[in-house]
């Protein structure tokens, strides 16, 4: 990177991973098979996508940044089954993404700490072919993934990404591992994507986030502010899932919000008295 007076872009939270020990971590923790296909989020300087690479069928790696065009290429000169595509992945439109896979594929990544979010619901919520997302996330954000009902950690992304799939922490990892070093440590996130829930899920995504849209607020006051339904209508939801209307978000589980899911629909079809 010196060489080719590379540097480090803060506007896309560039921090990148050299040590070898842990970039084999990750592909250890991904499980990969000689015949999987991957895609790669953040090329950054190829380290990470060379690993894959060897140790899969083929890697499809997307990157924003193509001032980083000549240290990837020249880090991936050996390296004949790795596709890099310089664009925004965030942006990119699903279909052209999945075009460069012949199967269902994995994701791996080391994600900027303000894309994080967005990427995961974007590839959860709008495909079924990814088998499994493994990720370098903020430690922090990692947390909260994986945090249960009830605690402060618990969130309406939390209750989104456990509807999709098994959600685990694999490790912690020290920012101190990172070039440029960032304020917080990290941590490596796998998610196993399965079907584990029958609901309307554009409905469902709808009323989590209700919910959690002002947290101090009770459940009641929260689906009636964001629900186009009356009170007598929201009251009547809350009771055929056997919640009480004081209720706060954080104390619902999974499938209590596949119930309410399921109970608007009963309601907005008049299959309920109200």
């Amino acid at each position: 990177m010196e060489i080719n007076n590379i540097k480090f872009n803060k506007k896309y939270g560039q921090n990148f991973i050299f040590d070898t020990n842990l970039l084999n971590a990750i592909i250890s923790d991904a499980n990969l098979k000689k015949d999987d296909e991957v895609l790669e989020i953040g090329t950054g300087a190829g380290t990470l996508t060379k690993i894959i690479a060897n140790n899969c069928k083929k890697v499809v790696s997307y990157e924003i940044d193509e001032n980083l065009k000549e240290i990837i290429f020249e880090n991936l000169k050996e390296i004949n089954n790795a596709k890099i595509i310089f664009k925004d992945a965030l942006k990119e439109d699903i279909k052209n993404i999945e075009n460069n896979f012949e199967n269902n594929y994995s994701i791996i990544a080391n994600l900027p700490y303000y894309i994080t979010t967005p990427l995961i619901l974007k590839f959860i919520q709008e495909t079924e072919r990814v088998n499994t997302i493994t990720i370098m996330i903020q430690k922090e954000v990692a947390e909260r993934l994986v945090a249960s009902c009830n605690s402060k950690d618990y969130s309406s992304i939390t209750v989104l990404l456990n509807f999709y799939g098994d959600v685990k922490i694999l490790r912690n990892v020290n920012r101190k591992m990172f070039i440029p070093m960032p304020s917080v440590d990290s941590a490596i996130v796998q998610i196993e994507l399965k079907k584990k829930y029958e609901c309307d899920e554009k409905m469902f995504s709808n009323i989590v986030r209700a919910s959690f849209a002002m947290r101090r607020k009770t459940i009641y006051n929260n689906l009636l502010k964001f629900l186009n339904l009356s009170k007598e209508k929201i009251l009547k939801m809350l009771e055929t899932c056997k919640i009480q209307p004081q209720q706060r978000a954080e104390s619902l589980t999974i499938q209590n919000y596949v119930d309410l899911t399921k109970s608007y629909f009963d309601i907005i079809s008049h299959k309920s008295k109200f």
